[in-house]
């Protein structure tokens, strides 16, 4: 039996399913809310996908719930509260740099992405605007159709709402501070 310090990591799909049920929101209201496909979000729940930042703050949108709670994996300790922020996907690192901020409409992230990568899967979109200022490495973050190439000490600031996709085109990893409001 886990000690309390070593409480058990809640996995951020099954936050999702127990919400979704909890308030009898059909998948289809779900994918009509976010944009996504129901096989996308039923992965997501099932932990077969770990989507972005900026996924979780369109379903916890649509769920109507503060986006904290998805983005919070566990809160056991005050080392277990700083790790709970550091986010990972397949090919990205997220760490929050605005820790409290859940209710807040700004958030910021330290986004580390490896060498030569990109999310799979579908494009982001959330309601709001986005701000990528690149720390190092070479990026592409595609908004739309139009593909914004950025190095060390650029940036770009642009309606979040618009399909968008962030990828490392250089043979280092990529650090970047990305700034999203979301009203």
């Amino acid at each position: 039996m886990p000690r309390k310090k070593d409480e058990i990591l809640v996995p951020v799909g099954k936050k999702i399913k127990k919400v979704r049920t909890e308030k009898k929101i059909a998948y289809e209201h779900l994918a009509n809310e976010t944009g996504l496909s129901i096989d996308y979000l039923k992965k997501i729940e099932t932990g077969k996908v770990t989507p972005p930042v900026g996924t979780l703050l369109q379903i916890a949108r649509a769920l109507r719930i503060d986006s904290g709670f998805l983005l919070k994996e566990r809160t056991s300790t005050l080392k277990d509260r700083i790790k709970a922020y550091t986010k990972r996907t397949d090919n990205y690192a997220y760490t929050t740099l605005t820790p409290g901020a859940e209710n807040k409409h700004l958030k910021a992230f330290r986004v580390t992405v490896e060498a030569m990568r990109d999310h799979e899967g579908v494009g982001y979109r959330h309601e709001g605007e986005e701000f990528v200022y690149v720390l190092t490495g070479k990026i592409e973050v595609t908004v739309g159709e139009h593909v914004n190439r950025l190095e060390e000490g650029e940036s770009l600031h642009f309606n979040s709402g618009i399909s968008h996709n962030l990828k490392n085109v250089g043979k280092e990893k990529s650090e970047l501070l990305v700034v999203i409001y979301g009203p």
